[in-house]
Formats: structure tokens, C-alpha cells, sequence
């Protein structure tokens, strides 16, 4: 047994990777993430959040009640076409098969080709859509990102202020009729403790090469989620339970034991 899959077994779990799993179950419960024989791809970068996610996804797929195929998916923006290259010993310790391609998408985001967006919204849009081609080339059902309670926050200030809207990030959102749902499993999970359970997995995170990196307006919105946290121990704490209770009432499925009776409503 490789340590990877060693390392996967549920009783070998320290105190962070055992919140990542036990969060990540809970949120996927409570928004029917998953459904029996579900095609899921995961949406690898290589940053810390989404190879968290596929360590726990790989622990939660043997956990459910039902079988569930995983397929990792990873687009190389191609600012660096070789430092994906951990991700393919990953996937065979973790039993995960992999499509793993390089594009030239990222350069495309900075050249004469992209004049009306910035490049950080070109570039996410191409790689987004070519996620999307890729779940129907797979006949794939679900499509999971590692966003997590930071990357909530951030999007709530990001459309507040930016975009003059109250919105956050779905837990569970169909796409295309509902041939496809997006799933992010790790939603409710803060970013340090992510950040504690990688280095307990030892996952070979990779850095982003982008010119833009720090730089974009989600980083901007980022310092303004710090910048509120730092004054006091418990903020972030309670904001992040604030922004999960108001994001998880709006995903939830309905309790059938408190749903209005048809019958009592007729």
C-alpha cells in the first residue's frame, strides 16, 4: 500500500483532515450533492483547496451508501505546460483516473486576442468552459470545485461591493437543464484548516505561474475579508458561520419533516 493510500484510511486521520472529510459529508448531505451511480469530475488546479478536495472525495466516495465514479480534471492554463506532473502519481495511489491536458489559454488571456476582459476573467471563462466540454465528453453528472469558507466570504464582498448584489457561492447548482450540477464539498471549511490537512497529506502542491497571481480582484476582496477579521479573534469565526448558516438556508434540501403537507396545503 502507498503511503497516499495509506494515509486515506479514515482511522489515520489527524484532527484537520478529519474536519475536511467529516464538513465536507455533512454539507453533501444536507444539499444532495451526490445521488447513487453519480459521474463526478473533480476540478484540479493544484493549489491546496481542490487537492484537498480530491483527498476527500476520494475517502467520501468509499463512505457513501452507493457507488460514485471520480475522474480528476485538470487544465493546465499553460503558463508552465509541465508543473502538473505530481498530479498523475497522485491520481494512481489514490485510485482516481485522470485527464490532464496542457492549453495555451492563459497566454491567450494576455494577448491581442482578449481586448475587452481582463485576463483573469478570460482566462477562468475558457478554462471554465472547457471543464464543462469536458464533463459532456465523459457523460460526467457532477462537477466539483474546491472553493471553500474564505472563498465564500471573499465572493460575498466581491458581488456586495462590486457587483451590488447579496450573492455567495452555491453549494449544489444545476447547469445545462440539470445534465450537470456543480457540487463544492468543501464550502464550509476555512482555509486554514485546508491549508493543515494538505501538509497532513503531504499533497504535492503546485504554485500558480500566472503574471496576475495576487493581483486580481478576488485577491483584492480577499484583504477585505482580512482586513475585517483582524480585529478581533473571533470574526472570521462568526463570519464564517454567519455566511455558511445564510448559504446553506438558500442550498438545504427540504426536511420532510417539516415540509408543508400536500394534502394540508390543497
Amino acid at each position: 500500500m502507498t503511503r497516499s493510500a495509506h494515509s486515506l484510511r479514515t482511522r489515520d486521520l489527524g484532527y484537520a483532515q478529519r474536519v475536511c472529510v467529516a464538513k465536507a459529508g455533512k454539507l453533501m448531505m444536507q444539499t444532495g450533492q451526490l445521488a447513487p451511480r453519480a459521474r463526478v469530475g473533480l476540478a484540479v488546479s493544484g493549489g491546496v483547496d481542490s487537492l484537498v478536495m480530491l483527498a476527500v472525495m476520494a475517502i467520501r466516495r468509499r463512505i457513501v451508501p452507493f457507488p460514485v465514479e471520480l475522474l480528476l480534471l485538470h487544465v493546465n492554463p499553460g503558463f508552465d505546460p509541465h508543473n502538473h506532473a505530481p498530479l498523475a502519481e497522485l491520481c494512481a495511489d489514490l485510485g482516481v483516473p485522470a485527464h490532464i491536458e496542457v492549453t495555451d489559454f492563459g497566454p491567450r488571456a494576455f494577448s491581442e486576442e482578449n481586448k475587452k476582459n481582463s485576463p483573469c476573467f478570460y482566462c477562468a471563462w475558457l478554462r471554465r468552459k472547457r471543464l464543462f466540454d469536458l464533463c459532456a465528453r465523459y457523460n460526467l453528472s457532477h462537477l466539483a470545485f474546491g472553493h471553500n469558507a474564505d472563498d465564500l466570504a471573499a465572493t460575498f464582498f466581491l458581488n456586495l461591493f462590486q457587483n451590488g448584489r447579496v450573492d455567495g457561492l452555491s453549494g449544489r447548482e444545476s447547469f445545462f437543464g440539470g445534465r450537470l450540477t456543480v457540487i463544492r464539498p468543501l464550502l464550509l471549511v476555512d482555509k486554514p484548516t485546508i491549508v493543515r490537512a494538505a501538509k497532513a497529506w503531504e499533497l504535492p502542491v503546485f504554485a500558480n505561474p500566472c503574471p496576475m497571481a495576487g493581483k486580481s480582484m478576488r485577491h483584492e476582496a480577499e484583504t477585505w475579508v482580512r482586513t475585517i477579521c483582524a480585529g478581533g479573534k473571533k470574526r472570521g469565526v462568526n463570519l464564517h458561520h454567519a455566511l455558511g448558516r445564510w448559504q446553506l438556508g438558500k442550498d438545504a434540501l427540504p426536511d420532510p419533516e417539516t415540509a408543508p403537507d400536500a394534502a394540508g396545503e390543497a
